[in-house]
């Protein structure tokens, strides 16, 4: 991948349905070159598909992630308790001192402090840490 494919991959994360000819002019490339860089990045899998960005009715009011770390267990020991909790939106078992790390969504404060309590009453938690998303970014 050469600064070309980077700059038209970024153009297409901002807008997926972005024309070819828009994309040529803003990088310099004639369509056709545009085209085949895309269909190239398709086949090598670095283009997965292409998807709509939908707003939610509500942006949650607490988004926070949850570093986990617990001793003498295994992921999969947590995720089915960890399921129960719909405001879990993502749930990733990660190296390093941190086991696990959640990325969390609620209304309120109250429920982010309810959610942390569940989670600290789990066998084996030795910590859990809380980061507040303050601020965030569409890449």
């Amino acid at each position: 991948m050469d600064k070309f494919d980077h700059q038209i991959l970024a153009l297409l994360r901002n807008d997926a349905r972005m024309p070819v000819a828009r994309i040529a002019r803003e990088v310099n490339l004639s369509r056709t070159a545009v085209s085949e860089r895309i269909r190239h990045l398709e086949q090598q899998e670095i283009i997965r598909g292409y998807h709509a960005r939908i707003a939610s009715p509500e942006r949650p009011a607490v988004r926070a992630f949850l570093e986990l770390v617990y001793r003498n267990s295994r992921c999969e020991e947590y995720v089915a308790q960890i399921r129960t909790l719909p405001e879990v939106k993502r749930c990733c078992g990660i190296s390093g001192e941190t086991d696990m790390l959640l990325y969390v969504e609620t209304a309120t404060m109250e429920r982010l402090l309810e959610i942390r309590a569940i989670i600290e009453q789990f066998p084996k938690m030795v910590r859990v840490k809380t980061h507040i998303v303050m601020k965030e970014w569409d890449m």
